[in-house]
Parts: structure tokens; sequence; C-alpha cells
């Protein structure tokens, strides 16, 4: 019995090795950059996206919102008090939905480790998180025009923890508070990776999310919501099941109802939405996912 243990622990340090060596890099890159756009780029994204208040921009106001909700770093009990601010400011609502939507979804961190996908993932992932924001600030603009969508009342200003003089203790600090927050994560993920690796037949995975797509497409959605816990440790998970035979639409289906149905997010979306409109949410969340995932898999290849 201890032999096998023994041969069983080996077998599954090995895996996770390979799958940390594989994944290592995008994930510390991603911190690095996550953390220099967060402590010297932050106000000057969001000034931007104040700055578009007074424009005659329009409904195409939605596809610089989306891009800027993609390029700011803030989770999303940061994303929510912001967006309040804004809010308070008179920005439009399809704006804010565009904006929030596609920060959800991504942040320039999780885009630098999803590049641990591969190419055509990491494009799929950032076209599909930059289109469902500009759907969310479409259906708001049509949609919702005689009430408010959104109700900010629940949040406060956010509070600034980048605040030492130094500019490199700054830097330093924010990357130690981000190795704090995804750094278990990421070896959870890992180890998970290696446990499905060792004891998940790679045929099982390929029949589960490739051979029947249809199948695969609404259990990578539905398996998104309760797996994703932090966007960290769902790359390795990804890696190993893309590499057994997980089709990309399955992958983009779980990349997009992972965190817009996070269930720590969820509260927060409850609060600042009324019952009402979080079943929108929800239902939207998750029909965009099987529709884009049946695209890619069933049109696009």
């Amino acid at each position: 019995m201890a032999e096998i243990l023994r041969r069983e622990a080996v077998y599954l340090m090995f895996y996770f090795s390979v799958q940390f060596e594989q994944i290592f890099k995008y994930w510390a890159l991603g911190m690095v950059v996550g953390s220099l756009i967060s402590v010297f780029g932050k106000e000057k994204i969001h000034r931007l996206f104040a700055a578009m208040q007074g424009r005659k921009w329009g409904l195409a106001g939605i596809i610089p919102a989306s891009l800027i909700g993609i390029a700011s770093p803030l989770c999303m009990y940061g994303t929510i008090p912001i967006s309040a601010s804004f809010a308070e400011k008179g920005m439009e609502e399809d704006w804010l939905a565009a904006f929030m939507m596609s920060s959800i979804l991504l942040n320039p961190q999780l885009l630098f480790y999803s590049a641990a996908l591969g190419k055509t993932a990491l494009a799929v992932r950032f076209i599909n998180c930059f289109l469902c924001g500009i759907t969310a600030g479409l259906l708001i603009r049509f949609f919702f025009k005689k009430r408010k969508f959104f109700t900010f009342k629940g949040f406060g200003k956010t509070v600034n923890r980048d605040t030492d003089p130094n500019p490199l203790l700054r830097f330093l600090k924010n990357l130690w508070r981000n190795l704090k927050a995804t750094g278990p994560a990421f070896l959870v993920g890992v180890a998970l990776s290696a446990l499905f690796q060792r004891y998940v037949p790679a045929e099982a995975m390929a029949a589960l999310f490739g051979k029947y797509k249809g199948f695969g497409l609404l259990m990578a959605a539905t398996v998104g919501v309760p797996l994703y816990v932090c966007g960290g440790g769902t790359i390795p998970l990804l890696v190993s099941w893309m590499d057994n035979g997980m089709s990309l639409g399955s992958a983009s289906a779980f990349m997009i109802t992972g965190p817009a149905m996070k269930i720590t997010n969820l509260g927060a979306v409850k609060i600042i939405l009324g019952m009402k409109d979080f079943i929108f949410y929800l239902s939207f969340s998750i029909l965009f996912a099987l529709l884009t995932g049946f695209f890619i898999d069933f049109v696009l290849i």
C-alpha cells in the first residue's frame, strides 16, 4: 500500500511540475503587467472613460467603453464603485453596461495569463469579451430606455491602496497583494489539472467536451459557474482540458459564464440590479456564452 501511494505521489508530482512549468511564466507575466497597470495606469484609464462624457458619441460610445473595461485592472468590487461614480456624473447607461460587462469578463492580467491557452484561444477570449460588452450596451440602449437599469446605492467610493510615495515600493506592494490573491488559486488550479491528467482518461474528456460538441457546450457553460473561483486558477484546468479534446467553443463558453457568474461576483451584481434585472443578466450571460460557443464550433471551425 505504501509503495502504491509513493508511486502515485511521484506521478502526481510529475504532472504538477509539467503543468507548473508550462503555465508559470504566463501567470507571472500577468501579475507583473497587472500590477504595473494598476499602479501607474489605472487612473489614466478611468479618466479616459470619464472624458467620454459630454461628447456626442451616441451609440458608438459603447465600443471604446467596452475596450476601456477590458483595460481596467479592477475586480468586480472595484469596478462597481467606479461605475457608480461615473453614473453620478451622468454617464450613459449603455456605456456603463459595456464597460462593466467587459471588465467583469477580462482584465489585462487575465489577458496575458490566457496566452497559455494558445494564440487562437487568446484571440477568441479577447474578441468574445469585447463583443459581449458591446452586446450588453446595445441591449441596455434599446430595451431599457424608459427606466434605470443600475442602482448603485449599496456601493461607496473605492479606497486606493496604492499610496506609497515611492513608486517602486508602491509597485512591489501591489505585486505582493496580487501574489497573495492569485497564488493559492493558481497552485490549486495546477494541482487539479494534475489530478485530471492522472485519473480522468483523455478519452472521457474528449467525449465530454469535444466529441459531442452541443452537449460539451452545455456542460462547459454549466461547469464554469461552480469551478470559476479565480481566473488564475482556471487557466491550468482549461489547458489540460483543451489538450485532452475540449473544443474551442466549449472553452469559450466556460470563459464567459465563469467570470460572469462567479459566486462572489453574483452578490455584487444582485445589489445593483434587483431581482428582475438580475435574472436578465444571468440569462444574457448564459445565452451569449452558448451562442458564441455554437458559432465557433459549428460555423467558424
